[in-house]
């Protein structure tokens, strides 16, 4: 029975902490009992001259003792050692649950037990007369409680598991026989139950499938690294794990496989990847035993070596994937270290430029389509490890950052460097960029080119993963992080490279257009317009770089700061591809976001500064610092009328939903900007304070109201609305700080507000004019 909340939350861990320490007096007990019986019963037993019966059954009864007297002591530290670390990490984990239950409960919150191991988080019922007309905003930060607890309780229940398998063997059930197993560790037992399991491969039930990744999952991402480490090293080395890998994957992918195994391989894939991360990193912290666990550096070699070769599991296989395509299904997730990932990247790369159809050319033919390496069935079914390793790279931002902006080094086939040899292209950028360079449909099916829709979507499969790493390599952080770090600013390498990804498309703008049964008839779809979202998340991280670039405004600027480095964004460039990007629903929300929550910083800021000494003359002043913001407003009601009526790829209800996640970005930017996310981490959820409250508020207001209809369309009145929310969002700016703060007089505030309102409708109309012109497009 699994452990549930009130079990964890409400046991004494006292009575374990005596028991631990009974164990540890009766381990000191028989030490001394083992030394005594090995220095002084046998060894006298030993000089003894025996003769007759005395010399074959008391001799060898002296011998028995004196190992069973060893036995018991190696039995006796087993047991206290599986259980003082058992003691340990459920006292974290007991303290840790109850710190949270605080918090939420200090919040307003209940915490409910589903006496299944989860646990639900809900709203106390409030008596307050100025609540919110039943409105909640609490959803996503009440779900981030719940899902910290329960991942807890997950965490005690596999501890508990462990513990018990662990002391059942080193105790043998047998009462006349001791030391059946011997254990320095909880760890130790984890992973011994771990390669047990994996050893038996296709043959694992699904519940033991169920128990590997339950053991992987809670232990793969320990930060010491001893427990990844040591399961790598037992499968018996890169060759091994290939083999196990890619046996699990076809089993739970094929044709015959139950929805019960193909999730039992999903999760395998996940683990077994968070695992092969943690133990290629040689930064791990030390582990309990004093040192650093990580496999060798040579592994990334013989990955490389490995990578273009057959790899079997069975005799006489007749279809051997070669080995990157395996590895591609584990590089898919965790967060690698650049000195194990970044070569590996660009030999794969290397390889894919030489011949792209290398590896697509040994797929099985007419299977399932969830059939492959990649059991997630994210971006591909896994024979193509380009769009594997690009997605690693969205997954590891250190090493996407040295993959992009470093010098490439070639490599040979075998994976080892090309001493003194340069490769044929300056950078990865430039390569990925090239308008001949040929994209790969990695999927099974066997009718997908008879599918033009289909073929399309397997097309943007890979610049869909490379818009993802891209993002990694350019802001800092995985492409699908949850969480916001201030601390983590821009380098002088990720801005450059923002700089050059701008340049690139605005340069080549026809490598992004998405002309779908459109009347654009001399226009062609762009190869890499699936990565507009990722461009959209990118030009949200630098929004005060493309915000300087609307005005001209210095680089040096204080008044609009920037997150580290700055971009130093030509001004025609940044217009022309927020343009581009605008098209795309996703990058439209998170771009509006992004500007409305940066400009609402600056005007608040502005505001804060002045405090009581401002006077009506400081309206034009306010509406200088809205005007940039506005304009990139205008770039974005102009992109996205051009999706609608002219390249037919969108739909308003899209651009509307998409809006739903604005949270993450309007979050990221208030809290870089006032400081308000406390440090190292915040989970996105609750607004950080009032400002990113107001703002998200502004920000679905104004993408609905950013909505022209056809017949508005054909009257030329497609941004009229758009206009209006543009000024609107930078009024609300001021008011949402006047509403907060005393002090100023009523004159003062309605001047202000009305420039602000004013220069943001002017400053609209100039970024939609700038991009309906064809200066962004």
């Amino acid at each position: 029975m699994a452990i549930t909340y009130n079990d964890l939350v409400q046991v004494d861990l006292g009575r374990l902490g005596s028991a631990v320490s009974d164990w540890k007096k009766a381990v000191t007990n028989l030490k001394q009992l083992e030394a005594d019986a090995r220095d002084g019963l046998k060894k006298k037993s030993d000089r003894a001259r025996w003769e007759g019966v005395n010399a074959g059954v008391t001799r060898e009864f002296v011998n028995k003792t004196a190992k069973e007297f060893a036995d018991l002591h190696t039995e006796a530290n087993s047991v206290f050692r599986v259980l003082d670390d058992a003691h340990r990490e459920l006292e974290a984990l007991q303290k840790s649950v109850r710190t949270l239950t605080n918090e939420a409960k200090g919040k307003g919150y209940t915490v409910q037990d589903n006496h299944d191991g989860t646990v639900s988080v809900g709203v106390q019922p409030t008596s307050d007369p100025d609540a919110k007309d039943g409105k909640d905003d609490t959803k996503q930060d009440r779900q981030h409680y719940a899902d910290s607890i329960t991942k807890k309780v997950a965490r005690a229940d596999d501890i508990n598991a462990s513990t018990k398998l662990a002391l059942r063997r080193a105790h043998g059930n047998d009462p006349y026989n001791a030391g059946h197993a011997k254990y320095g560790s909880l760890n130790d037992a984890q992973v011994e139950r771990a390669l047990e399991l994996a050893k038996r491969r296709e043959d694992m039930t699904d519940r033991e499938l169920a128990e590997l990744n339950r053991l992987l999952r809670h232990n793969g991402r320990e930060k010491d690294g001893e427990f990844a480490t040591e399961f790598f090293e037992g499968l018996g080395g890169p060759r091994q794990t290939l083999e196990f890998y890619a046996a699990m994957s076809i089993d739970g992918t094929g044709e015959d496989a139950s929805k019960t195994r193909l999730a039992g391989v999903q999760d395998l894939q996940r683990y077994m990847g968070h695992a092969l991360a943690n133990a290629t990193d040689p930064y791990t912290p030390q582990s309990l035993k004093g040192d650093r666990q990580h496999l060798p550096a040579w592994c990334g070699a013989e990955f490389r070596k490995l990578g273009t070769q057959e790899i079997e599991w069975e005799r006489g296989m007749w279809s051997k994937p070669y080995g990157y395509q395996v590895l591609g299904g584990l590089l898919r997730y965790g967060n690698y270290d650049p000195a194990f990932l970044t070569p590996i990247a660009e030999h794969v790369t290397q390889l894919h430029q030489d011949d792209p159809h290398r590896f697509m050319a040994n797929k099985p033919a007419g299977g399932d389509d969830r059939y492959g390496f990649n059991p997630s069935g994210k971006l591909g079914t896994g024979n193509d490890p380009l769009n594997s390793v690009l997605e690693a790279l969205g997954h590891s931002p250190e090493a996407a950052e040295q993959f992009f902006t470093q010098k490439p080094t070639a490599y040979h086939e075998d994976g080892t460097i090309k001493s003194g040899e340069k490769t044929d292209f300056k950078s990865y950028l430039d390569l990925f960029t090239k308008k001949d360079f040929e994209w790969t449909i990695d999927t099974n099916s066997q009718n997908v080119l008879a599918d033009e829709e289909a073929t399309e979507r397997a097309l943007g499969f890979g610049p869909n993963a490379l818009g993802h790493a891209l993002e990694a390599a350019a802001t800092g952080h995985p492409y699908d992080s949850s969480t916001v770090d201030p601390s983590v600013k821009h380098s002088e390498a990720q801005a450059k490279l923002v700089h050059d990804i701008v340049e690139k498309f605005a340069t080549n703008p026809d490598l992004l257009t998405h002309n779908m049964n459109g009347d654009l008839e001399e226009e062609k779809t762009g190869p890499l317009h699936a990565l507009r979202d990722s461009l959209g998340n990118i030009s949200a991280d630098y929004i005060g770089d493309f915000q300087r670039s609307m005005y001209l405004e210095r680089s040096d600027s204080k008044t609009f700061p920037v997150n580290g480095s700055a971009a130093e964004l030509e001004y025609g460039n940044a217009q022309k591809f927020l343009g581009l990007v605008g098209q795309d629903p996703d990058a439209y929300s998170a771009i509006t976001s992004a500007q409305q929550a940066y400009t609402a910083n600056v005007v608040q800021e502005f505001l804060k500064a002045e405090g009581r000494d401002l006077t009506a003359e400081d309206g034009a002043r306010v509406g200088d610092l809205a005007a940039p913001g506005a304009a990139i407003a205008g770039i974005m009601s102009n992109s996205r009328a051009d999706a609608i009526y002219d390249y037919h790829t969108a739909e308003n209800k899209e651009f509307n939903e998409a809006a739903a996640d604005n949270a993450k970005w309007v979050n990221r930017i208030v809290g870089v900007g006032t400081g308000a996310i406390p440090a190292p981490f915040s989970v996105v959820g609750e607004p950080v304070n009032w400002l990113a409250e107001d703002v998200t508020e502004s920000v679905l207001k104004s993408i609905e109201k950013d909505t022209t209809d056809a017949a508005e369309q054909s009257a030329g009145k497609e941004y009229s609305k758009g206009r209006e929310a543009a000024a609107d969002s930078a009024s609300k700016a001021v008011n949402g700080y006047f509403a907060h703060h005393e002090g100023i007089d009523a004159k003062t505030k309605e001047a202000i507000e009305r420039a602000v309102r004013t220069q943001a409708g002017v400053s609209h109309s100039d970024g939609a004019q700038w991009n309906s012109s064809g200066d962004a497009t």
